[in-house]
């Protein structure tokens, strides 16, 4: 769990302070790479019910602000539903478990940002490079579950 100030983030960013972004935070915090459906069961549920009159289009538009306001990290792995985490700015990568989904984070893979350079960047000025590496998590490498394509 990364431990979050949510109010001294979201002040930081320049967004207000509510209830439902606190709560969010607070989510993301000990649940990172969830989907908005994971954190709108978490938060209307989990931790006490924290805020259990959040919607799923609140959900929706809070984790859009804190993506757009750099607070949070939106991951799209090919096949699943769009994952949010608080940890930003680092450039790191993901593995993902082919079977049931499971997310790890995976440090740079070599050095600094961007940590792969292409052979031609057609003109760009590379800012990130976005890995995603498949396989199958420890608890389902003895499972007899059929492998999901991505």
């Amino acid at each position: 769990m990364i431990p979050v100030d949510a109010p001294a983030l979201l002040r930081g960013a320049g967004l207000r302070v509510t209830a439902p972004r606190v709560a969010i935070l607070e989510t993301l915090a000990s649940r990172p790479h969830s989907s908005a459906d994971a954190v709108h069961a978490a938060v209307g549920s989990g931790a006490g019910g924290q805020a259990p009159e959040v919607t799923l289009q609140t959900v929706y538009n809070v984790l859009h602000d804190l993506a757009e306001h750099g607070l949070a990290r939106r991951i799209e792995p090919a096949d699943h539903p769009a994952r949010f985490e608080l940890r930003v700015g680092d450039n790191h990568h993901h593995v993902v478990c082919t079977r049931c989904g499971e997310i790890a984070d995976v440090d740079c893979v070599v050095g600094h940002a961007p940590c792969l350079t292409p052979s031609t960047t057609h003109g760009f000025t590379l800012t990130e490079a976005e890995v995603t590496f498949w396989g199958v998590c420890a608890a389902c490498s003895g499972a007899s579950s059929p492998v999901i394509p991505h």
